[in-house]
């Protein structure tokens, strides 16, 4: 905040009947704190937003700061001087209102050389600070960068020339202890930034991400900001609902890139089908069952013992071939009558291949025979460490039944969203391109998998449904893909492996011996066909 504007800003809040906000709104503050504890980081953000402003702040504290304190140089580089001279503008604002001992802003020339190896002069902006570090700003990438040392950021990073070229030459400055930031909007989803988003979300490059979109901002206080600056200065603002709707109308159909984060064409299959076809393996069952419409309506002991035989005719073989000495993990899908429940093992592989022994495919299963199947596969997978469950609507209570006898810590509730998409997604999408994950040779899994899309820059599964192979009475909704990617998410997540045995009272003792004892059930309804592994004792599909 410039002097003059402070001593206006009392008599400002008093016509607006507030207090003094922070200086920094929570968008601004979270972004600084990122990169604070990390040595690299990417924001990808909305046009507008203050985050240039706000990073300027970071730069003035980081080179104003002593060596001691960790203070190094800071070096700019937008795609135009215009960029250049804003933000040294916002540097000695912040500079004034921090630290007296600063230079004024001067102008001066960094020696470089051109393409053919001639000397060339890069007009650029420079504030020295009393710590005898100083920020530079740069209206492009000299190769004279390599000799530099500090925090380098980026800015715009989407349309400058060659960016892959200008990190490659940055990341010299982290075996010294300097840092990067690296800010943009979109440019399309085939722009080298949006492929720096992805592969750092996808775990291929170690570097924090930010994401501030222009509804964060408008959450977080951006138009309340706007309008205080402006009656500081004696200019009317429209009330906060025209307002944005104005920004939105001026952006027009650019506005989901330019606003909402969202890379254009951001549309189309997420794994190609050859690559997916590339990680089934043959000897990977998919076990089903699907037991008779009025199933619910049997007795309890019936569709218990239904439950327990079905397990132990299919399950049980398999899992004699399980690794005792492998880590286990599994994810998990809710349906009831419309869509599959699939449970989807996996085992993490010497090699760190996350594997499938099997799947299981549920269909119009009720809760407590799917809660039975569920139980009978994770107390039988070796080292069983963490599972993840869609705890979406009707799916809350077979998630919650699980950590209560797992452990909390153990189960993740996942409520299924556009942002767990969108944080998750893309490294799921990696293992496929990485050969990190084996699957079952199956047809309807396959077409689950394809049924992925990049829809607005995330990867999800569409509304539509699919016909199922195996019954043509059913639609598929990519049901197996996210249980992979439910499974996938359980194996990469910060959890520890320890024993467990829940607590077990006389009456749950009870009840379990007798959900698993056998009983008299003279009752044929059909029987399971062992040869395939397809459908239930009581009916398949």
């Amino acid at each position: 905040m410039t002097p003059d504007l402070a001593q206006t800003m009392p008599d400002v809040l008093r016509r607006l009947g507030g207090e003094l906000p922070d200086v920094l709104l929570s968008y601004q503050a979270r972004l600084l704190a990122t990169t604070a504890l990390s040595q690299v980081t990417v924001c990808e953000k909305s046009r507008r937003v203050g985050v240039t402003w706000g990073i300027a702040a970071d730069a003035v504290l980081t080179a104003g700061a002593a060596r001691s304190a960790s203070g190094m140089d800071v070096l700019y580089i937008g795609y135009n001087m215009d960029m250049a001279r804003e933000f040294v503008d916002a540097c000695a604002m912040w500079a004034k209102a921090f630290l007296p001992a600063v230079s004024e802003v001067d102008e001066f020339l960094f020696k470089d050389t051109d393409d053919k190896g001639g000397d060339r002069d890069i007009q650029a902006y420079r504030i020295t600070f009393a710590s005898g570090f100083e920020i530079v700003a740069l209206s492009s990438k000299p190769r004279s960068l390599r000799g530099r040392q500090g925090y380098l950021i980026f800015d715009e990073a989407a349309f400058h020339d060659d960016l892959p070229g200008m990190l490659k030459a940055g990341m010299a400055f982290l075996m010294w202890g300097g840092k990067i930031l690296v800010i943009s909007t979109h440019d399309g989803e085939a722009n080298p930034f949006a492929t720096l988003v992805n592969d750092s979300r996808a775990g291929r490059k170690p570097y924090a991400v930010v994401r501030i979109t222009f509804d964060d901002a408008i959450a977080d206080g951006l138009y309340e900001r706007v309008a205080l600056m402006a009656a500081a200065r004696g200019i009317p603002v429209k009330p906060k609902d025209e307002w944005v709707a104005d920004i939105r109308a001026f952006y027009g159909d650019d506005a989901a890139e330019e606003l909402d984060v969202v890379p254009a064409q951001g549309t189309g299959t997420a794994i190609a089908g050859a690559l997916i076809e590339a990680r089934m393996r043959n000897d990977i069952l998919v076990l089903r069952w699907a037991p008779p419409d009025n199933f619910a309506e049997w007795p309890q002991h019936v569709r218990e013992a239904e439950a327990r035989d079905w397990c132990e005719e299919n399950l049980a073989p398999l899992f004699k071939a399980l690794d005792p000495k492998l880590q286990h993990f599994f994810g998990e899908d809710f349906g009831r009558i419309r869509d599959l429940t699939v449970i989807w093992p996996i085992a993490l592989t010497q090699n760190v291949t996350r594997r499938a022994p099997f799947v299981v495919e549920l269909a119009s299963v009720p809760f407590e025979q799917q809660k039975q199947v569920l139980f009978y596969i994770v107390d039988r997978l070796p080292r069983f460490c963490a599972g993840a469950m869609d705890a979406t609507g009707n799916g809350a209570y077979l998630a919650e039944v699980a950590a209560q006898r797992y452990g909390f810590g153990r189960i993740f509730q996942v409520k299924l969203s556009i942002e767990w998409y969108r944080e998750n997604m893309p490294q799921f999408v990696a293992a496929f391109v990485d050969a990190g994950v084996e699957i079952p040779k199956d047809a309807d899994i396959l077409n689950d998998h394809r049924a992925l899309k990049k829809i607005n820059g995330v990867v999800q599964v569409p509304e539509i449904r699919a016909q199922d192979l195996k019954d043509k009475n059913r639609k598929r909704h990519g049901d197996s893909a996210i249980a992979h990617a439910l499974a996938y998410f359980a194996s990469v997540s910060d959890v520890h492996e320890y024993g467990y045995t829940p607590v077990t009272t006389a009456a749950s003792a009870a009840e379990g011996r007798a959900m698993w004892q056998p009983h008299d059930d003279d009752d044929d309804r059909g029987d399971f066909d062992v040869r395939s592994g397809l459908g239930g004792r009581r009916g398949g599909w």
